[in-house]
């Protein structure tokens, strides 16, 4: 599977494996958990998505107790954080809420690096823009977090341009990814300017629910969007999910997914969107069902 360069230290795998189902799925169990790494390493998906408020804040230790020291040296391990909410370690909180202040940074980083059992995270994550923000001492806080070994590398999920451009300004450290929705059930990030900044500022742009939750495969969008995936699906010999990843990872942005699936089958058929090599007319095909008009 191809790469995609995050720093000139740092790269991730082109199609990233998201954990955010993990605590619902049949088997948490460290044999389950690694079976699942293990069916991602052999497809060349070397990157797992996390959260720590993924599975109420259970998922980081789920995953953590099913690494092996030669596991963790073949994987990245991207992480969130900044959301607090009424379950696991936060359960005294009275409503969900976000936090980037500096003490919630530091302590999140160190319950990540301890749960994980790891000595630095690959790219951490804000989860979501913060309208209490200061951004001084929030950008503080990710430059030491750099400068500390803790954290190799820093990014944002769900910032729009004013988001990220206030955060950069109190910054040495560059912000190097936005992981923002996209799919063919969700084309906003191509028109409205926000893929387009993310190119802009050199930035990976990362695409989470890239099946549009499975919405896609289950008829959602237009009618039209469906049959012209199945028909590109016999055409490629795949699935329409495939295709629909294929759709995005054929956009010149570079752009990232992040696939999330507990079936071990379901890792490696979407893993092959790799080798669907889809051309101008059947990307703009598919983006003019999703839209239900043709561009103007």
């Amino acid at each position: 599977m191809d790469r995609a360069k995050l720093t000139d230290e740092l790269s991730l795998s082109r199609i990233v494996y998201g954990t955010w189902r993990l605590a619902g799925a049949a088997g948490t169990s460290p044999e389950h958990v690694r079976a699942k790494i293990d069916a991602c390493l052999d497809r060349g998906i070397t990157t797992m998505d996390l959260a720590d408020i993924y599975g109420g804040y259970t998922v980081e230790e789920i995953v953590g107790g099913a690494l092996t020291p030669a596991l963790r040296n073949r994987i990245e391990i991207v992480t969130k954080c900044g959301i607090v909410a009424p379950a696991g370690r936060h359960s005294g909180r009275r409503l969900k809420h976000y936090d980037t202040s500096r003490g919630h940074i530091e302590a999140s980083i160190d319950a990540s690096l301890r749960l994980m059992g790891l000595e630095s995270i690959d790219l951490l994550l804000l989860h979501r823009p913060d309208p209490f923000m200061d951004h001084h001492e929030t950008g503080a806080a990710l430059d030491a977090a750099v400068a500390s070994g803790k954290v190799r590398a820093v990014g944002v999920s769900n910032f729009r341009r004013h988001d990220w451009t206030l955060l950069q300004s109190a910054m040495k450290t560059p912000l190097v990814a936005n992981q923002i929705e996209m799919s063919l059930a969700c084309t906003d990030p191509f028109a409205n300017g926000d893929l387009s900044f993310i190119r802009e500022v050199g930035a990976m742009p990362m695409a989470w629910s890239p099946l549009g939750g499975g919405a896609l495969m289950r008829g959602g969008g237009t009618g039209s969007l469906h049959a012209a995936l199945e028909a590109l699906a016999a055409r490629e010999g795949c699935d329409m999910a495939t295709v629909a990843i294929a759709w995005l990872l054929a956009h010149p942005a570079g752009i990232v997914p992040v696939i999330g699936t507990n079936s071990l089958e379901r890792i490696g058929t979407l893993a092959r969107a790799g080798e669907i090599a889809l051309d101008r007319e059947d990307w703009f095909e598919l983006y003019s069902h999703a839209n239900g008009r043709e561009v103007p």
